[in-house]
């Protein structure tokens, strides 16, 4: 059996699936390309909880390997979220982690960082820019007219704003 691939057009734009989605399909293809990189981020997000969690060391390593554990699992939560708007608006999701390197606008994770400080600072600012991402993507969307998809971009940093404060508070001392 032959296997039917999506190509994208060509202006670059991506083809989409037949679905009895009301929003026109100008609309649902501007949004599924506003989300596959918000989708990458969060591929990418995952992995540098991840690169924290197993390298933390320090005199908080049982807290922060945790958290960032805690951390890595909420992200996979938002990453499905993203990934299934795309299907439902007729996308393809183009979540690996391959696809996710070339295309995620996090920045890089510093591989050689052992103390927890620098994995505190590394994971804060990969989650401060995955937010401000994602809340550009809120306006983007409902200009777009896709309200739905502004409220998923809308829960999705409400929770990163909340754990960027879970992972900042390891920062601060009580003085400051």
């Amino acid at each position: 059996m032959a296997v039917k691939r999506l190509k994208a057009s060509p202006q670059g734009e991506p083809q989409l699936l037949p679905t009895h989605n009301d929003l026109a399909a100008d609309v649902r293809r501007s949004v599924v390309a506003l989300l596959q990189p918000r989708l990458a981020d969060a591929v990418d997000l995952h992995w540098q909880a991840k690169q924290a969690h197993w390298n933390v060391k320090g005199p908080n390593f049982i807290g922060l390997h945790e958290l960032f554990d805690r951390l890595a699992e909420a992200v996979d939560e938002w990453a499905d979220l993203l990934a299934e708007r795309i299907v439902q608006l007729g996308g393809i999701a183009e979540g690996t982690v391959k696809v996710a390197a070339g295309r995620s606008a996090l920045p890089d994770y510093p591989l050689h960082a052992t103390e927890w400080a620098e994995h505190v600072e590394a994971v804060s600012q990969a989650l401060s820019s995955f937010g401000q991402a994602v809340r550009r993507a809120i306006d983007q969307a409902g200009d777009l007219g896709d309200q739905d998809t502004a409220d998923l971009c809308t829960e999705i940093s409400r929770a990163v704003d909340k754990m960027l404060w879970f992972v900042e508070a390891h920062t601060r001392s009580s003085g400051q």
